[in-house]
């Protein structure tokens, strides 16, 4: 297979304009920045010892080779084409609306009830699941924002959301220094982030609150992780393939700091 080049956004604030209803709360987009994003989780409480890594190709094991292994997150940016849309009402429409809750659910997943926050919802996921969570530090806002979450059912989630200030502040905070200047909240663009992340059973997850609930997408090896060929043809790769080598596609990863 030729060599899947992922670009950057050089500061796009990637969301959409279908992320949550008109009437619903409303954040600065986050650009798709990867040392913004890695200020943002830090702030909430993510371990120094993670960060968030610009991801240059899909395919090609060299540029792949310069993100710290195991990688614990993707967070996809692609464009929201009909195509896509086609997909993803098709799909759902199989799908029961996601009830889980409690210590024994397999993710911990929100359904999006912020505009233009995909791209937090997407952090969100990855260090809130798998190996990420570990790197939670206790006490911290995140921490206890994952705690609250964890006995609530997904309608209560959003509002809990919607209601943290320190997770507002925080969004904030990395939205308004942005190199493209402090977009407004009320924007519109056509890009949006998804979330893959491997749990301790093996499971690929592609998380997503605009979608029904959390989504499995296969099963991955003992050494597997969601940048492993096994992960990404499961995952990232098939958005490609719907939506054709788009150059707005863009990718990051959350994996350990490198020194």
């Amino acid at each position: 297979m030729a060599s899947t080049s992922i670009g950057t956004h050089g500061g796009a604030p990637p969301h959409t304009a279908a992320d949550a209803p008109t009437s619903a709360p409303a954040f600065i987009p986050l650009e798709a920045n990867p040392e913004l994003m890695t200020s943002l989780i830090h702030n909430l409480g993510v371990s120094p010892a993670l960060s968030i890594h610009d991801v240059y190709s899909l395919t090609d094991p060299v540029l792949l080779s310069f993100i710290p292994r195991p990688a614990l997150g993707v967070l996809l940016v692609f464009p929201v084409s009909a195509t896509y849309e086609s997909h993803r009402l098709s799909e759902d429409s199989l799908l029961e609306p996601y009830t889980g809750q409690g210590p024994d659910e397999p993710v911990l997943w929100f359904k999006q009830t912020i505009r233009n926050a995909c791209g937090l919802m997407g952090l969100l996921h990855a260090s809130a699941n798998g190996p990420a969570r570990n790197f939670v530090e206790e006490g911290s806002d995140l921490d206890k924002l994952l705690k609250k979450a964890v006995d609530l059912g997904p309608v209560e989630r959003s509002k809990l959301l919607e209601q943290d200030s320190s997770l507002a502040k925080a969004h904030k905070e990395a939205a308004t220094q942005g190199a493209t200047g402090p977009p407004q909240a009320t924007d519109d663009v056509d890009l949006h982030y998804v979330c893959f992340v491997k749990t301790e059973d093996g499971t690929l997850w592609e998380l997503d609150g605009r979608r029904k609930g959390p989504l499995k997408r296969g099963w991955l090896g003992k050494e597997e992780d969601v940048l492993s060929p096994n992960a990404l043809s499961l995952g990232p790769l098939k958005f490609l393939e719907r939506e054709g080598e788009d150059l707005r596609f863009s990718c990051v990863a959350l994996a350990g700091t490198l020194d």
